[in-house]
């Protein structure tokens, strides 16, 4: 649900007089945020969190009064395991459509984050084999239904929103904007422990760009993947060039390494 200061900032913010507090609902589960957002004509659900979640989730969705039949649409931001997880399994039982971008659609049909990422860098290769315990399983993938693009309108599902391609964070990350600067940004901005640009990165500079985009929209308030709502000016300096500036060091230095240990027939 939405606390005093978040309510706060959107009570600032509306359309024809009507603010966005009251349609928001912030689903806090156990390893990601999923939103549920009232519109003129029924519910879309952006994110869906991990397959663990689903009780849960489907238990605020009874809650909110969203019943088969309600759920116009589910958003995925991308997709990653703890942001899809559920998206399957909820549109077989509420009757409704997956969107996504089609750039994450190999991630989501084959259970594979990596698959909507270029290629591994030294600390994704590192990082492959723990995701492997957090893969879609079967049952849970999917094939999206629609494809959203950068500009995209969300009016027929009774949202006034557009689509932002968001790249990134993954190549194929989307945000949600609403006519009254409220922006759903999945991974793309993150609170884990701060306001900050994406922590996991895929491209650096596709990131930063993403960034100066979005702050010129009018952006009041931010609802990502991960932690509390914050203004978009509390991100400050992203410096994700610095960012990338020191992986691609650290990569050198690594493949320099490996390459001598290769010479003199040493393994590493």
């Amino acid at each position: 649900m939405i606390d005093g200061r978040e309510a706060a900032v959107l009570g600032r913010s509306s359309r024809k007089g009507r603010s966005m507090t009251e349609p928001i609902r912030t689903l806090a589960l156990r390893m990601s945020n999923a939103y549920l957002v009232k519109g003129d004509t029924g519910f879309v659900l952006i994110d869906t969190g991990f397959r663990f979640d689903r009780s849960r989730l489907e238990a605020e969705l009874r809650t909110a009064g969203c019943g088969p039949g309600d759920l116009r649409l589910i958003v995925i931001t991308h997709g990653d395991p703890d942001h899809s997880g559920n998206a399957a399994s909820l549109r077989e039982a509420y009757g409704t459509k997956i969107a996504m971008h089609r750039a994450e659609a190999p991630a989501v049909e084959r259970g594979d984050m990596f698959l909507s990422r270029g290629s591994l860098s030294l600390p994704r290769r590192l990082m492959k084999p723990a995701m492997r315990l957090f893969r879609l399983r079967r049952r849970d993938r999917f094939t999206p239904d629609i494809f959203l693009e950068d500009g995209d309108r969300l009016d027929e599902y009774g949202l006034d929103a557009t689509v932002l391609h968001v790249p990134g964070h993954s190549a194929g990350s989307i945000a949600v904007l609403t006519a009254d600067g409220v922006l759903f940004s999945g991974d793309f901005l993150e609170n884990r422990t701060r306001p900050s640009l994406a922590t996991l990165v895929d491209d650096a500079e596709a990131l930063e760009a993403s960034f100066e985009r979005v702050k010129r929209l009018g952006v009041r308030i931010v609802y990502s993947g991960h932690g509390k709502a914050f203004t978009i000016d509390e991100i400050g300096n992203p410096d994700v060039g610095r960012r990338l500036a020191s992986r691609t060091e650290a990569e050198r230095s690594t493949s320099k390494t490996r390459s001598m240990g290769e010479e003199d027939g040493s393994s590493l």
